[in-house]
């Protein structure tokens, strides 16, 4: 079947396009901060700024390219809803630039006498804070193209374009405009969460020409009738983007939407670094992280564990730790290890229940290490065992699994993986103590599952630090 060609439109980048194109132009800024910060060192100094100055100190440009690359992740600096808003990019640029400050003042302090400059990462800090702002503040200008809202069109009217919508206009709003719905001939001039259902499946194509349209995001693809599916195969040979409305849910928000996949999805999973198969270098250099990260935090905790005591056992009477048995990976049970952070034998009365926000039961003592999260340190001991590992999704009791696994679809897929420490859903949601808490986790738990790599774990390491620092645990 043959087309008239559709009007020219400007190119618009999807998400995850977006945000690569934020890191290329924060990396240049970075570049030149670190030339300008060699310029006024020489200038300092009395050295001659030349090759001959710059070559020999070349590795700067790599070691603050990966600072600010892991900084900047850590702290949502790629978010597009962030990048829209000046005020919260200002606000992030600040804190980055204090945090690189921060790691440069400790590992200065750690080198040998001299090894490092003393002022360069002041310069480098304040000229990479007035470039990167001119870049981020400048972006729309300088490329355009870039930065306008992608038109697009929702193939399928149902709870998942009720869903997609609210996702959009709440977490990113500036990077779409959505023009519509098609769907059934029946729902036409009907509203959505307030997008008008324009047209059927045979109109597919007559509203992409018509607004531009640059996106479909087709909410079942298994539903799709005979109409849909044609139109939406016209689009695709028409140049115009396809994605399911579940993959780009993931990509603006880091969790899966489990309500909104097909039954079989879940097959996915399986063959996602499920196994500790040489061939894969990810499981076992993850395996050596977690045992030497294991050990560095053993090894310190020791020096404070008889102070920890003391305090705890003058808060409250009880054992200075808590097990318990929890799930691990395959479904096989395992004794947890924790600094008691509630009264003695809190559920004697209640049973297995979540620990809330603010739960009666916790201690002066205990609030305090479940904020800074130093309740959760003995659990390096398993990680050392190879029950946990540093990063993964929090292990749970059998009680609650049991009980989640009849309620919430794929829920057992997270033990597909070892739990950890720490994890995607810790570092980016508040606090769960209800079973819709726990399939917002979940969410996220597959997202990670899916998605897991050195540099994600890398990214959910910096986020925990950044929440112990602030104290923001429960």
């Amino acid at each position: 079947m043959f087309f008239s060609p559709l009007p020219r439109r400007r190119p618009q980048l999807p998400i995850s396009e977006r945000r690569l194109l934020l890191a290329l132009g924060d990396l240049a800024a970075v570049f030149i901060s670190v030339i300008i910060a060699m310029r006024i060192w020489t200038r300092v100094s009395g050295d001659p700024f030349s090759a001959e100055f710059i070559l020999p100190r070349s590795g700067w440009f790599v070691v603050l390219s990966v600072i600010w690359l892991l900084l900047a992740s850590a702290n949502d600096f790629f978010e597009l809803q962030i990048a829209a808003s000046r005020s919260r990019t200002f606000q992030r640029l600040i804190v980055i630039t204090l945090q690189t400050w921060v790691v440069y003042i400790i590992v200065f302090f750690l080198a040998p006498v001299g090894m490092l400059p003393r002022l360069f990462v002041l310069y480098y800090g304040i000229a990479s804070l007035i470039l990167i702002g001119l870049w981020r503040f400048n972006r729309p200008f300088l490329v355009g193209w870039a930065s306008d809202q992608r038109r697009t069109l929702i193939v399928g009217a149902d709870d998942s374009a009720e869903v997609i919508i609210n996702t959009i206009r709440s977490e990113a709003l500036s990077e779409y405009d959505v023009r519509g719905i098609i769907g059934s001939n029946n729902q036409v001039g009907s509203l959505i969460t307030g997008v008008p259902v324009l047209g059927s499946g045979a109109d597919v194509m007559n509203f992409v020409r018509r607004d531009r349209i640059s996106l479909l995001i087709v909410t079942e693809t298994s539903r799709l009738d005979a109409e849909a599916f044609q139109g939406v195969m016209d689009a695709y040979e028409a140049g115009i983007s396809i994605v399911p409305m579940a993959l780009e849910y993931e990509r603006i928000t880091g969790r899966v939407p489990i309500h909104h996949i097909s039954s079989d999805w879940a097959v996915i999973f399986l063959s996602i670094r499920n196994s500790d198969g040489i061939l894969d270098p990810y499981p076992p250099l993850k395996r050596l992280i977690d045992v030497i990260l294991a050990l560095i935090g053993l090894l310190m905790f020791v020096l404070i564990f008889p102070l920890v005591a003391l305090i705890q056992r003058l808060d409250s009477r009880g054992p200075v730790f808590y097990t318990q048995k929890r799930v691990g990976r395959h479904g096989r049970l395992f004794t947890v290890y924790k600094l008691r952070s509630m009264i003695h034998d809190a559920e004697a009365i209640s049973g297995p229940v979540f620990s809330s926000k603010d739960d009666k039961r916790v201690t002066r003592f205990g609030r305090f290490m479940r904020k800074s999260r130093l309740d959760e340190v003995p659990q390096l001991l398993n990680v050392l065992r190879g029950d946990m590992s540093i990063v993964g999704p929090r292990p749970e009791r059998p009680e609650h699994i049991s009980r989640l696994t009849e309620q919430i679809p794929f829920y057992r897929t997270r033990l597909i993986v070892r739990p950890g420490l720490t994890g995607w859903a810790q570092v980016r949601y508040d606090y769960g103590s209800n079973d819709v808490d726990a399939m917002v986790k979940l969410q996220y738990d597959l997202y990670y599952i899916r998605h897991q790599s050195l540099l994600l774990d890398v990214n959910i390491m910096l986020r925990t630090v950044r929440k112990i620092a602030s104290l923001s645990g429960v």
